[in-house]
């Protein structure tokens, strides 16, 4: 049945693509006509604005170049930690955690005692080092361990010019990102709801511990484009959150979400000069919010969407076997259209619910996707049997009361009468191969006696010696000699 469902499907994409093809080719432009509006000048050595539902680059600088990351490591740390830990799970902060790391911190002690969610407010908030760490060996098991899982589940997420050395971002010269490569991981970070609880909240209090008995710790975001830890003058009203980083050699990194009209962004930059970090993700975010916008595929996509029509036959109404996501969205810049972009479909063999997908480009870029869905229209089957036995009780109810049989009998006159569409596509196949019968025996019949008398003087055997034929005259002539 499910292979049955998923064939019908496929079919109905096909017939979709072969009945719309001439329009996508006149309707395709070509990338001459087709405008990207270019961004401001930023300081930052390395930017990107990515955004974040269809991972579209919607501005970029030296985006492949590798940078040291500093402490937007912990973005990755905090991913791993949410998705192989609970947030009840205690952590316990061994000699190395303390001793090992320098820089941040909130003064932990060793064998101090914390929930995994303390600790995670702990890096994400205060960027603290030693929590960090600690979490690091509490999920990886040591600290080795849990830095190849940066790495793999780096590499998984398509980073080709990323290697982490440690959890917390110090400096070494085998630890470093480029700007493409950490929007991945910020973009994949943000999907967890975990997450961005976390690294959107601007005041945390931990509470007394084993080892701070006397006290409650508060915590307050370094970033501030979020939360005033210095200074007003970088608040932006459109922010969700991030993660700060500095070092010596890294200088400022920053990374940062926004969301304005339905659209979340995702900014990162990447050595940058004192307080340009947070200038340039503002004039990046001002940018890309008043030049692109957001379009819903399912309500623009006019050439691959089956529609529900009402049909006057015996077919009733016509429900699709396949339908777009109706949450999928592209970005556009804001004097585009949806007509101006291309399209190709993608199959998917592997998941009998999505089928395929709709790749959207603009101007060489791609600027989102939709996925084509198996509906859940079911194809009612008819039981002649069923029907049998419905007459037969209607007949006995027809011979006890004339006046219910009437009525039964008008019931059973305006039943629907329902068709498998493959008993349909059966009975056209076969009314074509009688038709086609019908001809040639026409055509055999209409020239019978020609083949018959072709295949005649085939068999006849020829005559070497030229045939006379004899006349009256000279049969006479023959009498008179004999």
């Amino acid at each position: 049945m499910k292979i049955q469902k998923k064939l019908i499907a496929i079919s109905g994409i096909m017939i979709l693509i072969l009945s719309c093809i001439p329009q996508n080719i006149s309707a395709k432009k070509t990338e001459k006509n087709q405008y990207w509006p270019e961004g401001p000048e930023v300081v930052s050595n390395a930017a990107i604005v990515m955004e974040a539902e269809t991972g579209t680059v919607l501005y970029e600088k030296n985006i492949h170049d590798q940078h040291y990351p500093a402490s937007i490591t912990k973005i990755l740390t905090t991913l791993l930690a949410v998705e192989n830990s609970k947030m009840d799970e205690i952590v316990t902060f061994s000699h190395d955690s303390v001793y090992k790391t320098e820089g941040s911190g909130i003064a932990r002690d060793v064998g101090e005692e914390m929930t995994m969610e303390q600790c995670l407010y702990g890096v994400m908030l205060a960027s603290a080092n030693e929590c960090a760490y600690a979490v690091a060996e509490h999920v990886g098991g040591d600290i080795g361990t849990f830095v190849q899982m940066m790495n793999d589940r780096a590499a998984a997420l398509g980073c080709q010019n990323t290697h982490f050395n440690n959890c917390n971002g110090l400096p070494d010269e085998q630890h470093y990102v480029s700007a493409y490569d950490m929007a991945l991981i910020a973009r994949e970070a943000y999907k967890n709801e975990a997450f961005r609880i976390i690294c959107g909240t601007k005041s945390y209090t931990i509470p007394f511990t084993n080892k701070h008995t006397a006290e409650e710790t508060p915590l307050h975001n370094h970033h501030q484009m979020l939360y005033p830890l210095r200074t007003r003058q970088y608040l932006y009203e459109y922010c969700l959150g991030g993660k700060t980083g500095y070092t010596s050699v890294a200088n400022y990194t920053l990374v940062t979400y926004a969301e304005k009209d339905g659209v979340t962004l995702i900014c990162v930059v990447l050595d940058a000069p004192a307080g340009s970090n947070y200038d340039d993700t503002r004039g990046l975010f001002d940018f890309c919010f008043d030049n692109f916008k957001k379009v819903n595929v399912s309500e623009s996509e006019t050439s691959y969407t089956q529609k529900n029509q009402e049909r006057e036959n015996i077919l009733g109404e016509y429900e699709p076997f396949v339908a777009l996501d109706e949450s999928s969205n592209i970005i556009l810049p804001i004097t585009a259209e949806f007509s101006d972009v291309d399209s190709q479909i993608n199959y998917n063999e592997q998941d009998e619910d999505v089928l395929g997908s709709i790749e959207y480009t603009y101007a060489g870029r791609l600027v989102g996707s939709a996925d084509i869905t198996a509906t859940d229209v079911e194809v009612n089957t008819f039981d002649f049997h069923e029907q049998e036995e419905e007459k037969t009780e209607t007949a006995a109810i027809n011979a006890s009361d004339s006046a219910e049989g009437t009525t039964n009998q008008k019931a059973g006159q305006n039943r629907i009468f329902q068709i498998e569409p493959k008993m349909i596509a059966a009975g056209v196949a076969g009314i074509g191969i009688l038709g086609l019968f019908i001809l040639l025996v026409w055509k055999f019949v209409d020239n019978f006696y020609k083949i018959r008398h072709m295949l005649h003087m085939d068999k006849r055997e020829k005559s070497p010696y030229t045939t006379i034929k004899q006349n009256k005259m000279f049969r006479k002539r023959r009498k008179r000699w004999f």
